[in-house]
């Protein structure tokens, strides 16, 4: 990766300096974070926890360098009740313009949106990865993609490989793109999983020719069988092959107590990840406040905790 003087690691910098990064940009400053940098998932669909605040604003309060958002609905954004009647953009204004990005769904093939089934499974044809969808990401200046499967949805890894090329394609080579296989391991096993009917490296090789910037991995201490030793040596891997890579606590254990998320969030950096992910189980479409602040001081100290909580719009 070319480095440039005038980007900032992302645990450091300023909202008003992270605001103008380019996807390009924002990868750099994670990657100069050196495995330290925090991104919470809030779940749109879920009733809100303040009337007036998102869980968006109150995860980068708490200490949360980036922010994801699950269940976004493309056509109807501000009907999402995590939205609380904003946009995308006008989200992002009010969080000074840190990094929000948007969770994709990967439909497997063949999928019909007008099936009842299939529209309860993902709600809204907006919610999932398409052309459509893709594009108006790229027109709204989107911080960053992620593309998987949600749980029950029978996405299958090779469908997160093509609809990263297809994002690449319709995105252009700006666009920060996350792509993996770190949940709804029942018929296929997540990246990492020793049972795993497929070559690990050979898909992470793929997903990077595919166009992924940043590969995602389960976290070990959420997943059940899943250590640090398996997703150590696959991220090496992904480093050596020039993505970086995100491990991402779920499973509903990101709504544990903190002595929990303390002691896997010191598991997660033992595997060389450069984001941790913590998902969106728990009340009000996220896990407890306490909980994101716990994973901020144990990735990166007190100090650039405090400093970013105390200079949310500088």
């Amino acid at each position: 990766m070319e480095l440039h003087n005038q980007v900032t690691r992302l645990i450091s910098a300023k909202a008003s300096k992270i605001s103008n990064y380019t996807g390009r940009e924002l990868k750099e400053a994670i990657f100069k974070s050196e495995g330290r940098v925090l991104m919470g998932q809030t779940y749109l669909k879920n009733p809100i926890l303040f009337p007036n605040c998102t869980s968006t604003e109150l995860m980068f309060a708490f200490g949360a360098d980036m922010v994801l958002l699950n269940g976004f609905d493309f056509f109807h954004p501000a009907d999402c009740p995590g939205m609380q009647g904003f946009d995308y953009q006008e989200l992002k204004d009010l969080v000074g313009g840190r990094p929000v990005g948007i969770y994709l769904g990967c439909p497997k093939e063949g999928l019909d949106f007008n099936n009842q089934e299939n529209s309860q499974l993902y709600n809204l044809a907006g919610m999932v990865c398409t052309k459509e969808n893709l594009l108006k990401a790229k027109q709204w200046g989107v911080s960053f993609l992620i593309l998987g499967g949600n749980p029950g949805s029978g996405t299958s890894i090779k469908d997160v490989i093509k609809w990263t090329k297809e994002a690449r394609a319709i995105c252009g080579d700006d666009m920060l793109i996350f792509a993996g296989k770190w949940e709804d391991g029942i018929s296929e096993k997540v990246l990492g999983d020793p049972l795993a009917d497929y070559d690990a490296k050979n898909i992470i090789k793929q997903l990077i020719e595919a166009g992924a910037d940043i590969i995602d991995f389960p976290a070990p201490g959420s997943r059940h069988g899943i250590t640090v030793e398996m997703i150590r040596e696959l991220i090496e891997f992904t480093h050596r092959n020039g993505a970086l890579a995100m491990s991402f606590l779920n499973s509903n254990v990101e709504a544990a107590d903190v002595d929990t998320i303390r002691q896997i969030t010191l598991m997660m950096k033992q595997t060389g990840c450069d984001v941790h992910a913590i998902g969106d189980g728990g009340f009000g479409g996220g896990t407890w406040p306490e909980n994101i602040y716990q994973m901020a001081i144990t990735l990166k100290g007190k100090a650039y905790t405090w400093a970013q909580m105390a200079t949310p719009r500088r």
